[in-house]
């Protein structure tokens, strides 16, 4: 059944990239979820981590309530009336055009960005399969892209890169690359090693110069993630790529006044737009930038 499905979709791609696109649009849907949701448990976790740690210091004060959350539990609700959202009422991008982006029983507002996600997650989907075609190395973009998404957006958000998403990623990337899917192992491993060690080294010379934390240490896991999927070679584009843009974005930012100097501005999602690009056209810009410098 799997070989037939395989060689359906070669013989026909245009279905595959419907499928593709498709599936990842629902996988969009639980995209929102994820970066709703798991930085809530995150915080969850470290206040009673915290309670636990300083039990002695805390013993007078009265615990705040905490709800059970997680990837499933509780239902999706609208946020003021509570209303639980039906399976029609959660159809990718569809549900929200039918409701006019307001929710079905209170007329609340829903925000445009759950379905600019779903949208967003299915054409850089729908990218993937059209340059890899029906291959291994589509799936396991996929799975890297989705990640991507999410880590984007849930720093954008909080400040954030969690463990519970890079990490895993990080292995995957080291585990593809044991038959050299993408780049060899040995490059691999150095990939990942340099792309820590090298922001590493960057923040703590900031820090040592400046007294301030110029990054967090998701943003040298994370460059870690794309060494791991890369290689080493294609580590400098990349992270020439994130700066300039970062550097382009924070400054417009500043002179438009919607921040100020001190101001933190998260980098992962830099290294996160830059790194895709570079695992699907890495090469020709990197072919590019040597001629043009030579």
């Amino acid at each position: 059944m799997f070989e037939q499905t395989l060689a359906f979709f070669q013989q026909y791609p245009t279905a595959f990239y419907l499928t593709v696109f498709i599936f990842s649009l629902c996988i969009g849907s639980f995209l929102n979820v994820v970066i709703y949701r798991l930085p809530k448990m995150m915080h969850n976790n470290w206040y009673l981590e915290c309670r636990e740690f300083l039990s002695d210091e805390v013993k007078n004060v009265p615990a705040k309530e905490i709800t059970e959350l997680t990837l499933s539990k509780p239902d999706s609700t609208c946020p003021k009336c509570q209303h639980k959202i039906r399976f029609y009422e959660n159809i990718p991008v569809l549900s929200w055009l039918f409701l006019k982006g307001k929710c079905g029983q209170c007329k609340n507002k829903i925000s445009i960005r759950y379905p600019l996600v779903e949208a967003v997650t299915a054409l850089l989907s729908l990218v993937i399969a059209i340059k890899f075609g029906v291959s291994i190395e589509t799936l396991l973009l996929l799975v890297l892209t989705w990640g991507l998404v999410c880590l984007t957006l849930i720093d954008i958000d909080h400040m954030l890169l969690p463990d519970q998403l890079v990490m895993p990623l990080l292995w995957l990337g080291l585990l593809v690359n044991i038959n050299g899917i993408f780049v060899p192992l040995s490059d691999a491993v150095i990939g990942a090693a340099t792309g820590y060690m090298s922001l590493f080294g960057v923040f703590w010379l900031f820090k040592l110069l400046t007294g301030k934390e110029g990054m967090g240490f998701g943003d040298f896991k994370l460059f870690a993630l794309f060494g791991a999927w890369l290689g080493w070679q294609l580590l400098p584009i990349l992270i020439l790529m994130a700066s300039v843009v970062g550097a382009i974005v924070g400054i417009s930012l500043i002179l438009f006044k919607s921040h100020t100097r001190e101001q933190a501005i998260p980098f992962g999602p830099y290294l996160a737009v830059a790194g895709w690009i570079t695992l699907l056209w890495g090469q020709g810009i990197w072919s590019w930038y040597i001629i043009q410098i030579s």
